[in-house]
Parts: C-alpha cells; sequence; structure tokens
C-alpha cells in the first residue's frame, strides 16, 4: 500500500519536474577511493553547517529586535523566557565557528591535494569567496546582541577597514553608517547578516556545488597514475550520500554538546560612554590578523604600521585566491614542492598567532 502510493507520487512529480535524469546522473556518478577521502566530506559537513545556520537563524528572527533599546533586551529575552530559546542561540553561535572551522579544513585540503588546478579553477575562487563571505557573516552577526565585547570588537574591527588606503574612510563609514558606532552601525550589521550576506553567500555555493557536480570529485596525482583496473570508486548516490549524511549526524552530536554544556552567555549592555574592557579580542578566525598587527611598528618609513599591515593581508589575500594560475614547479632534486612549502609555512602562521593572541 505504502509502496504504491510512493511510487505514484514519485511519478506524479516527476512528470512535472523530470527528476529521473538527476537521480540517474547521481547514480552514474563516481567517487574515487582513495587515502584522502576523508577530506571530500569537509566540504559536506561545512554545507550542513550552513543549513543548520539558516534554521536556527530563522527561529531567532522571530524574536530579536534590532535597535539600541531593544537588542540587548530582546537577547536576554530568548535565552531567559523563549523555550529553548537558549538552546537554539547557543547552537548558532556554535555551527558559525565550527562551519568557519570546517570551511579552513576544506580550504586547505584541496590546497595540498591540487584540487585547484585545471579545470578546477572556478571551482577554487568560488570556495574561497565562500569563506570570505562566511568571515563576513561571522563579524555582521558580532555586534546583533549590542553587549560590551560586541560593540568594542566592532569599533576596533571598523577601525581597521578605515586603516585601507584610499578607500578606508568611507568605507568605514558605510560599514558604520556614520562617524561612530551607533544604532544606524547595528541597523546596517542586522542587514548584512541577515539579507545582504546570506544572500550573496547562497549565490556563489549554488555556482560552488554546480561546478563541483559538473566536474565531479577531484583525484590526487597517485591516483590517476593507477591502472584503471586498480581504481577503487563508489556510487556518490546513494554510498557516498549516506556516509556524507552519517557524518552530518555525528557533528549534529557534537553541536549539541557543546550547545548545553557551554553555551553562549548573555554579556553586559554596550554603553559607548564607558572604557573597553581590558582583553578585548576578535573571533578566533580573526585573531591571526588582529595579533599580527600588534607586533608591526607604528611607522614603517613614510607609513602607518597600521596601513602596512591591512596593505599585506589585502596583497596575500588576493595572491591567494589566484593560486592556480600561479602554481610553482618544483625541480627533480627538491623533496619538498614548493607549494607544500608554501602551504605549511601559511597553516603554521595562522596557528601560531592564532595561539598566542589567546594567551598573550
Amino acid at each position: 500500500m505504502l509502496n504504491n502510493v510512493a511510487k505514484k507520487t514519485f511519478s506524479w512529480v516527476d512528470e512535472r519536474f523530470s527528476l529521473s535524469p538527476l537521480i540517474q546522473f547521481m547514480q552514474h556518478k563516481k567517487v574515487p577511493v582513495h587515502r584522502h577521502m576523508i577530506w571530500y566530506y569537509m566540504g559536506g559537513v561545512t554545507l550542513f553547517l550552513f543549513m543548520v545556520q539558516v534554521a536556527t537563524g530563522i527561529l531567532l528572527l522571530f524574536y530579536y529586535q534590532p535597535g539600541i533599546s531593544t537588542s540587548h533586551e530582546s537577547i536576554r529575552f530568548i535565552m531567559g523566557n523563549v523555550k529553548f530559546g537558549w538552546l537554539f542561540r547557543s547552537i548558532h553561535n556554535w555551527s558559525a565557528n565550527l562551519m568557519l572551522f570546517f570551511a579552513f579544513l576544506h580550504m586547505f585540503s584541496a590546497f595540498f591535494l591540487r584540487a585547484y588546478k585545471k579545470p578546477r579553477e572556478m571551482t577554487w575562487l568560488t570556495g574561497c569567496l565562500l569563506l570570505l563571505f562566511g568571515m563576513a557573516l561571522g563579524f555582521s552577526g558580532y555586534l546583533l546582541p549590542w553587549d560590551e565585547l560586541a560593540f568594542f570588537a566592532t569599533k576596533v574591527g571598523t577601525d581597521i577597514a578605515g586603516a585601507v588606503p584610499l578607500i578606508g574612510e568611507p568605507l568605514k563609514e558605510l560599514l558604520r553608517g556614520g562617524t561612530g558606532v551607533t544604532g544606524a552601525t547595528l541597523t546596517r550589521f542586522y542587514a548584512f547578516h541577515v539579507a545582504l550576506f546570506p544572500a550573496i553567500f547562497s549565490s556563489v555555493l549554488i555556482l560552488h556545488l554546480a561546478f563541483i557536480q559538473r566536474q565531479g570529485m577531484h583525484a590526487p596525482s597517485y591516483f590517476e597514475k593507477l591502472p584503471l583496473s586498480q581504481r577503487r570508486e563508489i556510487p556518490f548516490f546513494p554510498d557516498f550520500i549516506l556516509r556524507d549524511t552519517l557524518l552530518w549526524l555525528i557533528i549534529l552530536n557534537v553541536l549539541l554538546y557543546l550547545a548545553v554544556f557551554w553555551p553562549v552567555e548573555v554579556g553586559l549592555k554596550a554603553d559607548p560612554f564607558t572604557p573597553a574592557p581590558a582583553g578585548i579580542r576578535p573571533e578566533w578566525y580573526f585573531m591571526f590578523m588582529f595579533q599580527t598587527l600588534k607586533y608591526i611598528p607604528g611607522n614603517i618609513w613614510f607609513m602607518e604600521g597600521e596601513v602596512v599591515g591591512v596593505i599585506s593581508f589585502g596583497l596575500l589575500a588576493l595572491a591567494w585566491l589566484l593560486v592556480p594560475f600561479w602554481e610553482l614547479k618544483a625541480r627533480p632534486n627538491w623533496r619538498w614542492r614548493p607549494m607544500n612549502v608554501i602551504g605549511v609555512v601559511v597553516v603554521a602562521y595562522i596557528v601560531i598567532m592564532t595561539i598566542l593572541g589567546y594567551s598573550v
């Protein structure tokens, strides 16, 4: 009885939306099986955590009221009066951090496995843009509770944006909606966080997924060198999808554990007229840049040290974005490929600076 209903329902939908070709494509698509296959799942986990972000964000929007006199109070109401409000806010916060953590893992795994090489240049570019806008989502959402830490961290962050040559001051005023961090800033960050950045992120995500589906999973060079008889592959659907779903369930349990045992707290309401509390720090994914700027001298030749730091990070980010177009070739007697050395140096620098930022 149930099988007949399911078949009739599928036939009705298939007749109108032609799902059969899509299912056949997924069934014929293969995923290479090799010792580095675990890194294929990092992108799927990032996608899952973004969906958790969207779902919990929508639930929070039912009660959140942007405004200097309402933002902090509405967060306190969500945490204290809305049933399971504290849980959904904690899940939203933790999933944002985990999403960016797995996005970094996904990016560096693609780098070390050479997944950016021809014909996947656009896949790399869209992936880097997704990480950039994911960080922008985190930064814009940090101010919305309108507490002390969020207020002064946003002030520091927008001051750093103001150090960009030529466009710095207009950019800072655009972000703040004026010269200072005020209610206009809160309104703008709310618009960025719930409308502009999610729209851009979703659009780039659709492109990124389309490129991956069209070109398939990248296989390492050692796999490509194997004879066809020795190459092992599994169907994308249902084998790989089921494995991906199982990992999503594991990540969901980890997320719930973190949200329950380390819930997000509500800080003191922001007061622009009070001094900044000691130990103001950005979120962990900005820490390596923040810590680097602290080590740069006040003046370097004829330029301010902060300006030099901002320009340097901008140029390095651009170079990283264009990795597919400037890959260095290794000499036969070199034990380490230049690209591997660069990748190790970048990862080590980010990790060391982040640790220093939290320990100093």
